[in-house]
Parts: C-alpha cells; sequence; structure tokens
C-alpha cells in the first residue's frame, strides 16, 4: 500500500518539529488543555498526537494522566515515545482517526490539535471517535478556522503546493460534521493566535444511551 503523504511528510520533519514549530504548538496546545480542563481520572485520547508535546505539558501538570495518543508517522510517534517514557500509563501508536484500534466506550474524553484539516474523511473520523468514547465523555477538536482571511488563503496555497492538505474548515462546516456524527456541539469559539494564525475549538458530547454497532477499528 502506497504510504500516505502526510505520513511521509511528518516522518522526515519528526527531527526538527519541535524546535522548528513550538511558537504555535505552544500556546495552541495550552489553550485547549485549557478549554479541556482534564480531570485527573480521565482516559484521554489524542488523534494526531504528533511528538507528543500535549502530553508533556498535560502530564507537567497531572502526572499520572492516563493518556493514549495515535498518529500516522511513525518518526512522530518514536519521538513521542521517548519523551513520555517516564509515564509508564502513558501509550502511543501509529494509527488513522477512521480505523481506531481501541474497543468501543475507551475513553474519557478525545482530542485532537490542528490535525483535522488532514483528515480525508472528517466524519468518518469523528464516528469512529464517538465509537471509542464513553457515554458522557467529550470530543474537542481545535483547528485552523477557514472564517479567518489568512487561514483561507493559507488553504488556496496548501490545496496547491501540499497534496497532503485537504481542506480547512469553517466553524459551521465543523459543527455540521459533528451533526454527521451524531454529535452535538455544545461550546465553540474562534480564536486568534498572533496575526497569522486563526484557530477554531468546539466540544460535543457523546449523550448517554447511545450505543454503537461497530466494533474494534
Amino acid at each position: 500500500m502506497k504510504t500516505p503523504v502526510v505520513q511521509q511528510q511528518y516522518n522526515q520533519m519528526a527531527q526538527d518539529y519541535d524546535r522548528r514549530w513550538q511558537h504555535y504548538t505552544h500556546p495552541t496546545l495550552r489553550f485547549l488543555l485549557d478549554w479541556a480542563d482534564l480531570h485527573p481520572d480521565e482516559q484521554v485520547l489524542d488523534v494526531g498526537c504528533g511528538t507528543g508535546e500535549l502530553e508533556r505539558f498535560q502530564l507537567a501538570v497531572q502526572p499520572h494522566q492516563v493518556i493514549h495518543g495515535i498518529d500516522l508517522a511513525e518518526a512522530m510517534i518514536a519521538t513521542a515515545r521517548k519523551k513520555c517514557a517516564s509515564w509508564p500509563q502513558v501509550c502511543f501508536q501509529v494509527a488513522k482517526a477512521e480505523a481506531l484500534p481501541y474497543a468501543d466506550q475507551t475513553f474519557d474524553v478525545i482530542l485532537s490539535a490542528s490535525a483535522f484539516h488532514y483528515f480525508p474523511d472528517p466524519v468518518a473520523a469523528l464516528i469512529d471517535m464517538k465509537r471509542v468514547l464513553k457515554p458522557g465523555g467529550r470530543i474537542v477538536i481545535l483547528d485552523w478556522c477557514r472564517d479567518f482571511l489568512w487561514c483561507r488563503l493559507c488553504d488556496l496555497w496548501l490545496k496547491w503546493r501540499d497534496p497532503a492538505h485537504h481542506n480547512c474548515y469553517t466553524q459551521q462546516e465543523l459543527a455540521s460534521f459533528f451533526q454527521q456524527a451524531g454529535l452535538q456541539v455544545n461550546a465553540s469559539q474562534r480564536k486568534r493566535f498572533g496575526f497569522f494564525w486563526g484557530l477554531m475549538i468546539a466540544t460535543a458530547v457523546k449523550e448517554v444511551g447511545i450505543e454503537d454497532g461497530s466494533s474494534m477499528g
């Protein structure tokens, strides 16, 4: 099977990724964690975990938090494993967002930071996230927002230059994806980071009593 372009790109970027992108990842990941307000006993899944920076930030506050991270790029996962080797309850593996390798109703919270625009089928990804989420659990998506002019321009440029990029979405489109996946957004916000980056964040909750007929992906 042909290796996805995004997987190839991030395997190549893994060694230098943290240094190159810390001006972006540090403020956005901290914002996501503040928004998510994780409880110490919640089991967390990070979809598109990259080098494990989100895990490192959270473990500095809650060193006993159980976190699983998945990413397409083996080299990013290898970096995340080294970074979080001191926390045995933290686990990383290579997997797709649309085919999560977990049993139904495993996690209390699912997070995804700046990865949604890479998903080839965002609704399928959200449906599988819902499958592995416990009833009453929540999904929090943070991603670029096409409601901002610079992100619309960036989206156009990436569609021309970057074959790994799929699409940036508006806040309304993200809410529609959640709805199509059988989830209802209960909180959302747009936020600018510096001059260039315009992002959106949204939380959706899986209703208690929702049963998913699918098995492990």
